[in-house]
């Protein structure tokens, strides 16, 4: 099978999902190539895309908020969104492209590659066999008026969101969200641990705002420094993404017992190695976490996409949501010490979310393409 995967690096989480999904099509011997479909145009078109969303996210998350909530309200209306006929501009860059490359699926881990292909087949150009990976635990907005064979959703208990919203019930496919294999990947804490240098008898939060270092994570650590400070076996160990200046700033702070890192390739060894994980909700980080079976609390959802993943989760008993208030997370991270809730927490992880999802898209993927093993 010859698949294209169509991302952007607008957060981590979509390019994650794609590289999970090439994975293990790789791994099924089959070619796979990623590709973030503005970089046809331009590179710098690209980087602008990437790191205007990215800006808001981090330094003004409210805005951003008001943005998802202007795009719920104009899905109301009964004609297409600006996102439709801005990504319209990509169709004689994407059709060149396809032109001169074959492929027998396209897999689409966000919603403006399925904007330009929708383009392409309402302009009545031939495409390949054409799979969305929603990568939220909601139908974000203007999803619908995509039209992709298969639509695969995080849970069945989304269906009705889609279905509501527009989109064919026999189009979708309850898969899961995909992640890379080392998060499934049984390991021993203990040997976890060792690995990275952590102390076996001490309890580790770790303290992460996705790739993008968001959800006001300067905050939550210092908020989590004051309160663990007189804890004698608990230490914070602080993921900042590719976010620099928090980097910066959360080690010139100097807080004590707090381990600051930047970008890590490692997050999956630090999810198994950790006693509870706090995050922002980002869908992807989430359902990385839940596999790696670590407990989770939820704080600091950047509105809108997060607001709704948090919503899911901590209903389905697999986090828990609270405010980056002192009095909220003093009394949210008291579970760590809570062997019984930990245990509830990550039997519901195991139970609602699909840890073989990648495995499970690469089937559909191949059934699609008429593809044998």
């Amino acid at each position: 099978m010859e698949a294209l995967i169509l991302s952007c690096g607008t957060g981590g989480g979509h390019n994650s999902a794609g590289k999970a999904v090439a994975e293990e099509l790789k791994r099924r011997n089959h070619n796979a190539v990623m590709l973030n479909p503005y970089n046809l145009r331009s590179k710098k078109l690209a980087g602008k895309i990437n790191n205007v969303y990215i800006a808001l996210a981090q330094k003004a998350p409210r805005f951003f908020g008001a943005v998802y909530g202007a795009g719920q309200l104009y899905r109301k209306l009964p004609f297409r969104s600006p996102v439709y006929f801005i990504n319209r501009l990509m169709v004689s860059a994407l059709g060149e492209y396809l032109a001169e490359n074959h492929f027998d699926i396209i897999i689409m881990t966000h919603l403006f590659p399925a904007e330009i292909i929708t383009n392409m087949r309402n302009s009545g150009i031939a495409v390949p066999k054409t799979m969305f990976i929603g990568t939220d635990y909601t139908c974000i907005p203007f999803t619908e008026e995509t039209d992709c064979d298969v639509y695969v959703i995080p849970s069945a208990e989304l269906s009705d969101d889609y279905t509501k919203k527009g989109i064919a019930k026999e189009k979708l496919c309850s898969l899961g969200i995909p992640v890379l294999g080392r998060f499934s990947e049984s390991e021993n804490r203990d040997e976890v641990r060792q690995k990275l240098g952590l102390d076996l008898n001490k309890k580790y939060i770790l303290v992460s705002g996705g790739s993008m270092g968001g959800g006001q994570i300067k905050k939550a650590i210092k908020t989590l420094s004051s309160v663990i400070a007189d804890s004698e076996n608990t230490e914070l160990i602080t993921i900042c993404g590719n976010n620099k200046k928090l980097f910066d700033k959360l080690k010139n702070a100097d807080y004590p017992k707090v381990t600051v890192l930047g970008f890590t390739e490692n997050m999956a060894e630090y999810m198994k190695g950790a006693d509870l994980f706090v995050t922002k909700p980002g869908g992807l980080s989430s359902t990385e976490a839940a596999v790696s079976k670590v407990p989770i609390l939820h704080t600091a959802a950047i509105p809108g996409c997060e607001t709704r993943n948090a919503e899911f989760f901590s209903k389905n008993g697999m986090s828990r949501l609270c405010k980056a208030s002192k009095r909220e997370l003093s009394d949210a991270i008291k579970i760590i010490n809570d062997e019984k809730a930990c245990l509830d927490m990550t039997e519901n992880q195991r139970r609602k979310i699909n840890s073989n999802a990648a495995a499970d898209i690469c089937d559909l993927a191949e059934r699609l393409t008429k593809c044998e093993n």
